[in-house]
């Protein structure tokens, strides 16, 4: 399975971070807060869970920052607003 690797407001899996095989991005909202804008899976990833993978990697980093998220990306929206134990770190 692909490691997720944690970039520069990012968490991706592949070799380059600028040309991921699947990614998740977010940027700095400010201090309490950041904003999930965009998730991506490449084809030969797709259906393996990677973009539900991508956001519990997103979660576990917001728990440990001690942030709240904007979920701007519908991806990330969906899955937070379906996952009850993500409700907590919904930004209001």
């Amino acid at each position: 399975m692909a490691t997720i690797q944690k970039g520069d407001n990012k968490f991706y899996v592949g070799e380059n971070e600028n040309d991921p095989l699947a990614e998740i991005t977010f940027k700095q909202k400010d201090e309490n807060t950041i904003i999930a804008d965009h998730t991506y899976v490449s084809d030969e990833l797709r259906g393996q869970g990677m973009a539900g993978k991508l956001v519990e990697a997103l979660i576990a980093y917001a728990r440990e920052e001690n942030v709240k998220i904007v979920p701007q990306c519908s991806y990330v929206q969906s899955k937070m607003e379906k996952t009850t134990e993500y409700h907590d770190l919904i930004a209001k």
